[in-house]
């Protein structure tokens, strides 16, 4: 008896029992019977119909072991053409609801990504990747506010509220956690895929369930989205001429605004320089490694290497390079592109790194556009410091670990990481 007369009988024996079922309850229970005995025929039809599709599936397989080769380089093939076919027909006929072809196309493209187990690589839609241009250059329709992912509760976290716009006007604060967007939970959504759901046509409204530390109960807002160019970097004169400046996430338009910092500090007479990368996601690498040019000697500020040990140098010309003491001050949201100007900073001896333990992101995206205008980010080699560090998984470890007292902050609004570099720098100014 081969397989296909096996399921046959098995099939058989299941429709005999149902039968037998349906006709003893028929007995018993009258019309009751006659309605179970309807709803045992579509189960028996609902049984050999899948079975059907199980066989369709098992020929195309066996068809197609028959033509391909065991090791194939490529998994688009017509085995695997035939077996969407068939999950799509399924889908189509069972779902109940009528199914979108496109929403399935596009799965079939995240699901290719996701199957790499890689945080970092992702498939955008054509739409998301004119929000992600707009967001790179540093202009987009949104609320204002930095987004990171909080480590402990793996729930997007605000890193930051620009000032001046929606999420400020609203009352978003430093450390509130997002619950849901737009009454979608957000837990263990990464930050890039939660500022999609959070940006959006101007003048639009997103609604946010906040969790807010010292609250009984959730927050909701409702936040308006406006047109932002977002003011990545943060600088002022603090006492005793040292100078202090935030960098927020590094876009196209970082460069430009951290170049205007450093030549009005050093224009009121800049003795030494608190470097803020907290809570500092990343961002383009070039425009890190051109502000890395602003304050390095010459030589390698970051390299790289594929998965075949090919090895790219970024190097800076040193003609810029910084000559007052550095504090840069970073925790455990400071990732990726900031950790490698607080890494360089390091391994050069240009600065002491203050703070706690940063995040750990060693590896370097590339976002690949197909041409129907979505595009696939992949994650293509590894960074490594110049001296030959590699901090994925790991992060770097401050010279001083200074631990952050949000007791203090609430009391009077001091921020005693700063302190301590102020005081760690005057210090240095005054050896």
């Amino acid at each position: 008896m081969n397989e296909k007369e096996s399921s046959e009988q098995e099939v058989s024996k299941i429709i005999e029992k149902l039968e037998k079922k349906a006709f003893r309850l028929g007995i018993i229970v009258g019309v009751a019977g006659a309605l179970i005995g309807v709803a045992v025929n579509v189960l028996v039809r609902n049984v050999i119909l899948i079975q059907k599709y199980r066989n369709v599936s098992e020929e195309t397989e066996t068809t197609e072991e028959k033509k391909t080769p065991k090791k194939n380089d490529s998994v688009v093939n017509t085995k695997t053409t035939l077996k969407m076919a068939t999950i799509e027909k399924i889908v189509k006929e069972y779902y109940y609801q009528d199914v979108d072809n496109e929403a399935l196309a596009e799965g079939v493209y995240t699901g290719m990504m996701e199957s790499l187990g890689d945080p970092y690589s992702e498939y955008y839609t054509v739409d998301e990747m004119v929000r992600i241009r707009e967001e790179g250059e540093g202009v987009y329709s949104g609320i204002g506010a930095y987004v990171n992912v909080d480590p402990d509760t793996t729930l997007p976290m605000i890193a930051g509220v620009m000032s001046g716009t929606p999420a400020e006007e609203a009352g978003l604060a430093e450390g509130d956690l997002i619950y849901k967007i737009d009454g979608k939970e957000v837990l263990g959504m990464s930050a890039s895929d939660a500022v999609m759901l959070i940006k959006g046509e101007e003048h639009t409204t997103v609604h946010l369930t906040i969790v807010r530390n010292d609250e009984p109960d959730f927050l909701e807002m409702d936040v308006e989205r406006r047109k932002i160019q977002t003011p990545t970097v943060k600088y002022e004169m603090l006492e005793d001429n040292i100078a202090y400046i935030q960098i927020k996430e590094f876009d196209d338009v970082t460069t430009d605004q951290f170049t205007e910092a450093m030549a009005v500090m050093k224009g009121q007479g800049m003795e030494g320089l608190i470097l803020d990368l907290r809570s500092n996601g990343g961002g383009n690498v070039s425009t890190c490694v051109d502000i890395a040019s602003q304050i390095l000697p010459k030589g390698v500020v970051v390299y790289t290497e594929d998965k075949n040990g090919n090895r790219q140098d970024y190097n800076c010309d040193g003609k810029r390079e910084f000559d007052k003491p550095i504090i840069v001050l970073v925790n455990g949201y400071t990732a990726s592109a900031s950790e490698i100007l607080t890494g360089a900073i390091r391994d050069y001896g240009k600065g002491i790194v203050m703070g706690t333990q940063t995040y750990g992101k060693g590896i370097v995206q590339q976002i690949i556009s197909l041409k129907d205008g979505s595009a696939i980010k992949v994650t293509v080699s590894k960074y490594f410091t110049p001296k030959g560090n590699d901090i994925h998984g790991v992060g770097i470890t401050p010279d001083k670990v200074i631990e952050w007292d949000s007791e203090k902050y609430k009391e009077d609004g001091t921020d005693n990481q700063i302190e301590a570099a102020k005081e760690e720098l005057r210090k240095q100014i005054n050896k």
